[in-house]
This record gives C-alpha cells, sequence and structure tokens, in this order.
C-alpha cells in the first residue's frame, strides 16, 4: 500500500434509508449511483438492513489510473459500516461482499502485500519488503479506461511463479516482472511509455505501469530528482 496518497471518507448515519453522497476534491464523472461508495452502501443496506448514512468523499487518489482508488474508497464504505452499526463482521466477510463489487476490492481489507489468484479476489499474504525504499507515482492527464485495457490484453499461465520473482532483490525486478497491459496500452498510449522511461533515466530500480493504468510507478534507493512535465501528477514517498 502507498501510505501518503488517499481518498479520505467519512460515513455517518442518517434517519430513514437514504444513501446521501457528498463529493470534494477530484470530481467523479459517473452517476451518483453508480459510484462504488453508494453502491457499497447499498449492498450493506441489502445484506444487513442498516440504517441509511451520508458518505462524504474527498477524492485525492486520481481516477483511471490504475491504482484503486474507488476499490479502496468502496471497501472503506463495507468497513465503516460494519463498525457503525456494530454488526461484528470478520475480515473473510468483509473481503467477500468487497468481492462482489470488484476483483481488487478485497485486498483493501487486509491492507498488505497479496499475491492474487481467480479474478483476485483469492489472496494469499506475501512477503514484499520495500522499507527504505522511495516509491514514486506518476500520472499523465490522459487516462486509460478499464475496457480499453481488457480489450487487448491476453491471459497466459505465467513461466515463472511471482511469489519467487518478488523475493528477488528490487533491482532484479526489471528483468523479470512484467505487465501484461503494456504490451499495447504503451504502443496506444506513448506518453505513458515516456513516463515510465524517465522514471528508469531518473535510477529507478524497478518501473511499471500500475494496474490497467496510466499511472506508473517506481521504486528507488534513494529519493529521486524527477524531470517530468508540469502537467504530470506525481507523489514521491518513502517506505516506513
Amino acid at each position: 500500500p502507498v501510505r501518503e496518497l488517499y481518498d479520505v471518507i467519512s460515513v455517518e448515519a442518517i434517519e430513514g434509508s437514504d444513501v446521501e453522497f457528498v463529493g470534494r476534491g477530484i470530481v467523479v464523472d459517473c452517476p451518483v449511483e453508480k459510484n462504488l461508495v453508494v453502491r457499497a452502501a447499498r449492498l450493506m443496506q441489502q445484506r444487513y438492513a442498516t440504517r441509511g448514512v451520508r458518505i462524504t468523499l474527498d477524492k485525492r487518489v486520481p481516477f483511471g489510473a490504475g491504482l484503486g482508488g474507488g476499490s479502496a474508497d468502496a471497501t472503506a464504505v463495507i468497513c465503516a459500516m460494519n463498525e457503525l452499526f456494530v454488526l461484528g463482521l470478520d475480515r473473510p466477510t468483509l473481503a467477500s461482499l468487497a468481492a462482489e463489487l470488484g476483483s481488487d476490492t478485497p485486498f483493501f481489507v487486509y491492507d498488505t502485500p497479496q499475491y492474487c489468484t481467480g479474478r483476485g479476489e483469492i489472496m494469499e499474504p506475501v512477503e514484499v519488503n520495500l522499507r527504505g525504499k522511495w516509491i514514486v507515482v506518476a500520472k499523465p492527464q490522459e487516462g486509460v479506461s478499464t475496457a480499453e485495457a481488457y480489450s487487448g490484453v491476453r491471459p497466459a499461465v505465467p513461466e515463472s511463479d511471482l511469489r519467487e520473482l518478488v523475493a528477488q532483490p528490487v533491482d532484479k525486478w526489471q528483468e523479470s516482472i512484467v505487465n501484461d497491459f503494456e504490451a499495447h496500452i504503451l504502443v496506444s498510449h506513448p506518453r505513458i511509455a515516456q513516463i515510465k522511461q524517465s522514471l528508469l533515466d531518473a535510477g529507478a530500480e524497478y518501473a511499471a505501469m500500475s494496474g490497467s493504468g496510466s499511472a506508473v510507478f517506481a521504486i528507488f534507493d534513494q529519493r529521486p530528482t524527477l524531470n517530468l512535465s508540469a502537467d504530470t501528477f506525481i507523489h514521491c514517498e518513502q517506505v516506513k
């Protein structure tokens, strides 16, 4: 998890059964009822007959970036309503609920490195120690839709087990750990390819597109000096 780049959500109980949504920060261009946080609240109401809630979302994580911001928000609402209404649901149950909203949503129940199989919802902990490293997240103005990303990728059985690959030193990852979305996305979005190369040129031990893009993340041994255009969203933090 990237600790210092996050959205802020508050969930309050209200009278009745409405789900009220208040948006702040980055504007998410989608109907309210299709917003993942609203869908998460509706799911909890349907399953546990909870009261209405007012959700305030201060959006700070760019969307269309492959960073899981919307998925994290949805899972946060599920966990918040579990606490708010004292439902007593354990983490496997919360993860199962989150999985109904998306493939990557259960990850945020655990919020630690996980090896994912199935469609992404079957998880087991995996050791990834980046303590002391610097993580950079860089995103161009353009986004990549999920439909575009998945239309050009073809699943295949990997030659090596990812759990073994991430156990290697980080400076060995670039030659062995590949994001299969990159093969077509970097061709159709050359700006993303340019950002990735710029991060590698700046000394990154590893750089790759994050999920289905358009953000690129990179891991550095020391705090980097970056030369990216002014319209690029940049986040940099040291792993504690």
